[in-house]
């Protein structure tokens, strides 16, 4: 796979395996002081397929009451670029309404998968919709999305305006080296 992704100009390592784990170290520590003051555990939604490995390592690490659950929300189909349509494919089985959810990503890019997201969650009634992505690309950003109820942004890498693959992010289905995070020539 890294030679595929080598010949589609994906060259070079943005984040060794060493530095994701200590900035998703970081990350979980500061989730986790802000989910222990709620009266209630918060809920976790991780966004399939992209943010699995993220959500995984980020959970572990977080010592505080949650509960956790996947919703697919879809944007890409089989390209690299958003076709700034997303939408909810595959729901949840919690139920959020009046609870505090953190929505974990793989890449927040132009904004239009989360703010749907957002505005999803909405709909079911939760109480705060914070965000908590791997990466943030804010160089793509179209959608200022509206967080709710006092909810936090948090990230665990701004990432260059590039294609980006590793660590949970496909590169047209495939997994390249999943504790490395690549990108194409910036």
């Amino acid at each position: 796979m890294v030679s595929e992704a080598a010949n589609a100009g994906i060259d070079r390592v943005l984040w060794t395996e060493a530095e994701i784990a200590t900035r998703v170290a970081e990350v979980a520590s500061e989730l986790a002081a802000d989910i222990s003051r709620l009266a209630e555990p918060a809920v976790v939604v991780g966004v399939a397929t992209g943010a699995f490995l993220f959500l995984a390592d980020l959970v572990r690490r977080v010592d505080a009451p949650l509960t956790v659950d996947l919703v697919r929300v879809e944007s890409y189909g089989d390209g690299t670029e958003s076709s700034g349509r997303p939408r909810v494919t595959a729901d949840l089985k919690v139920d959020v309404a009046g609870k505090h959810v953190v929505v974990v990503e793989d890449i927040v890019d132009t904004g239009n998968t989360v703010s749907c997201l957002i505005a999803h969650l909405q709909k079911k009634g939760a109480l705060s919709i914070s965000v908590c992505t791997f990466l943030d690309k804010p160089a793509r950003r179209t959608v200022d999305f509206q967080l709710v109820g006092g909810g936090k942004f948090y990230r665990g890498f701004e990432c260059p305006d590039s294609f980006v693959v590793g660590y949970g992010m496909d590169y047209c289905g495939a997994l390249p080296q999943p504790a490395l995070c690549w990108s194409s020539q910036a």
